[in-house]
């Protein structure tokens, strides 16, 4: 049986991109745009209209790990490098536009990890 079938004798497929592009919750919502997590200091606010591993029963049973996994990712590559565009690309060349398909996936990229001194 599908999503809900059992329940209701309906199949229901949430599409949460009328969440993640709203309008009315983001002020850029089809672009990388970090400041929509920070509030007027700087600090990071959870935003309940972002919901990237569903939400409700159906909910990824593993969100809290993926969240804590790539918190450790991301802070451990951001202390120990500095990202720049390659030689000869200025950082307003670079095409953050995602790749449209059955999900948006980011493009490739070709960046520079300077390590930190």
């Amino acid at each position: 049986m599908s999503f809900h079938q059992w329940q209701t004798g309906t199949v229901v497929y949430p599409l949460l991109t009328s969440v993640l592009y709203d309008e009315t919750e983001w002020e850029q919502p089809h672009s990388f745009h970090p400041a929509h997590f920070l509030d007027k200091d700087g600090k990071f606010v959870q935003r309940d209209a972002f919901m990237p591993f569903s939400a409700g029963r159906r909910a990824c049973l593993g969100e809290s790990l993926a969240k804590m996994e790539l918190f450790i990712f991301f802070t451990t590559l951001l202390q120990q490098f500095r990202f720049t565009p390659p030689p000869g690309v200025s950082e307003d060349e670079l095409d953050l536009s995602p790749r449209v398909g059955f999900t948006r996936n980011p493009a490739p990229h070709t960046l520079c990890a300077v390590p930190c001194v």
